[in-house]
């Protein structure tokens, strides 16, 4: 199968990003809108009264004011910067949420997406490298997700702000106005490349870290427990992080030198801005043509000026940076998708009706391979038949099975169901069909129930008939809470954790719950002793009931329950028949029963 590439999508530029958070906001929580307003008006008028207050009272000074009449302005506006703070400081507080929630949906879409994908999509590394990044813009308070919100209200505050202030200079002169923007442009800028250091060598800072939590996390892994102690792994693990650590702390601190540069050129700019900026205000001043109360709010709002010129260029960098991240999300949220979902034909489950699954000279190629994993396979499970596939690990009965079950799409050639290509229908619909036990196990943090049913609904007689059939139910019924015992202890501290085989019959009790007519069973007893697999090679018949069923095993000993054995060698199948049939053919299949046969006599005896 030829590499499916991702289609490049164009990066959605601030505009476009600004209003899709804005329509995500009035969506899922108005409130988040409606907070914005009120912190820019609140860093307006802050702003503004702060700046006239002094000046006010000199004028009022200057003007032969009563004392009343002075100490009544002081009056208002003290009240007034006093209100203002405090609706800022109740907005602060209360801002959180309704970001929090906005990010929140932006993350499940995310995560819905990427579980809800195309199941190639998993295993294609372009496709968790978009999602990696996607996830990076939704982590934290901090990532854009969230923090553009904040990045939205301080840049329209500085822009309004400084057209406020940019009047308000115009009147003593265009030359301070022009002064003060120009070197404060000139300070952003050359301060900005230095701080940007880190920025522009985030994937440098990204991957020495991912090598130090993945070092953490090793060592901190329960299930490496026992290998650390008895390989002596933890000096090596100690060494690895060592090194990684050194390295991420040359990191750091050839970082903190580009930004010590930059404060102290930020400074130099700034000293030479303000003194340029002030020398011109004292010389009108002392030329009369400033009045003491002109001079103190043109000298004030010098140094405010400045700071709103150099807020909206790094709000903009900022927000270009955040854009980027929400391009990122969106793009991946936008990833066209393998097969049909919501746009295929509706297939529903039909009771008590035996499916036919045909796979029609089918080929099928992993993405980078030189050649077919499987080449022109032409099979035809019959209504109710139980069929086995057997051969060599790497022969492709995986991959065989991930075809049936519509995980991939062939290269070439068609799987059809009751003779209908699988394609045209909801990929999600054909998933329903199945009843699976794979060799990667799937368990969640929850109950013993919960894992069986796969809900929080559970159906305890059902439950516990599933587990009785699948040879679990003794082992749960020894357990402190019985069904309601929680498995694993990443997330409960009396979690427990089961053997290898009895994770295997809990998987098997979870197919069984949800009664699918299709049954699919990958190396269902690789973990189970000798006795326990042979317990229930005897219960398979029972267990799939008149299902369609297919079995892949690589003990032959397993095929006699079945109705028919393919044997899968050099992408093709090799022989075709029962149990018997193929032992009285002698070819390969009767060559690997008995060479199978041999060390399990050899065995038994050693064990006598």
């Amino acid at each position: 199968m030829k590499k499916m590439k991702i289609p490049k999508q164009k990066t959605y530029g601030i505009f476009s990003n600004c209003a899709y958070m804005i329509r995500r906001a009035w969506r899922e929580c108005k409130s988040v809108l409606a907070i914005v307003l009120g912190l820019i008006f609140c860093g307006v008028a802050g702003s503004l009264l702060e700046l006239f207050v002094v000046p006010a009272i000199l004028k009022a000074v200057e003007r032969g004011v009563s004392p009343m009449a002075l100490g009544g302005m002081i009056l208002w506006f003290t009240l007034g910067m006093v209100l203002v703070r405090a609706l800022r400081r109740y907005l602060d507080e209360n801002t959180i949420f309704g970001r929090v929630r906005v990010r929140s949906t932006l993350c499940l879409d995310v995560h819905l997406a990427f579980c809800r994908t195309s199941y190639p999509h998993i295993e294609d590394p372009d496709y968790l490298k978009r999602t990696e990044k996607a996830q990076h813009g939704l982590t934290h308070n901090s990532s854009a997700g969230e923090a553009i919100w904040r990045t939205l209200t301080e840049l329209l505050t500085n822009l309004i702000s400084f057209v406020i202030y940019l009047l308000l200079l115009a009147q003593a002169g265009p030359w301070v106005a022009a002064l003060c923007i120009a070197l404060s442009a000139v300070s952003y800028f050359v301060g900005e490349h230095m701080r940007t250091w880190r920025y522009r060598h985030r994937d440098e800072e990204g991957q020495l870290f991912h090598k130090l939590d993945y070092c953490i996390a090793r060592s901190q892994d329960l299930r490496l427990a026992k290998d650390i102690r008895i390989f002596g792994l933890a000096s090596w693990l100690t060494e690895l992080y060592d090194k990684h650590a050194r390295l991420f702390r040359d990191f750091q601190a050839k970082c903190q030198r580009y930004c010590l540069l930059a404060d102290l050129l930020d400074v130099i700019i700034t000293l030479l801005r303000n003194g340029a900026a002030y020398g011109l205000l004292i010389a009108m001043a002392l030329r009369g043509e400033l009045t003491a109360a002109e001079f103190v709010l043109y000298f004030t709002a010098v140094s405010g000026f400045t700071g709103w010129v150099t807020g909206i260029f790094s709000g903009l960098t900022t927000l270009h940076r955040q854009s980027l991240d929400l391009s990122a999300v969106r793009e991946f949220l936008k990833t066209p998708e393998l097969f049909r979902f919501d746009d295929g034909r509706p297939l529903a489950v039909k009771p008590d009706h035996l499916y036919t699954l045909e796979l029609r000279d089918v080929a099928f190629r992993y993405p980078g391979a030189d050649h077919d994993t499987l080449s022109h396979i032409n099979l035809t499970i019959r209504p109710g038949e139980k069929l086995a596939v057997v051969g060599k690990n790497g022969a492709g009965k995986t991959t065989l099975i991930k075809l049936l079950c519509g995980l991939y799409d062939p290269t070439e050639g068609q799987v059809l169901l009751d003779g209908e290509d699988i394609r045209q229908y909801n990929r999600r619909d054909y998933y329903k069909h199945f009843s699976a036990v794979f060799q990667q196990f799937s368990p969640l943090a929850g109950t013993m129930a919960e894992n069986v049913a796969q809900t929080a609904a559970v159906d305890l007689p059902r439950v516990w008939d599933c587990l009785e059939r699948a040879g679990l139910a003794d082992k749960i019924r020894e357990l402190p809470q019985k069904e309601n015992t929680h498995l694993g202890r990443e997330v409960y501290l009396d979690g427990i954790d089961l053997s290898g085989g009895q994770m295997q019959r809990l998987m098997l009790a979870r197919a069984l719950y949800k009664n699918a007519p299709l049954v699919v069973l990958d190396e269902p007893t690789a973990a189970l002793d000798p006795l326990a697999e042979s317990d229930l090679y005897q219960k398979y018949s029972s267990l799939t009931g008149n299902c369609t069923s297919v079995y892949i095993s690589h003990r032959l000993a397993s095929t006699r329950f079945c109705d028919r054995v393919l044997l899968i060698e050099n992408g093709g199948i090799a022989e075709e028949g029962t149990h018997e049939e193929l032992l009285e053919q002698g070819g390969r299949y009767a060559y690997l029963f008995n060479l199978q046969s041999k060390y399990y006599k050899e065995g038994a005896m050693e064990d006598e």
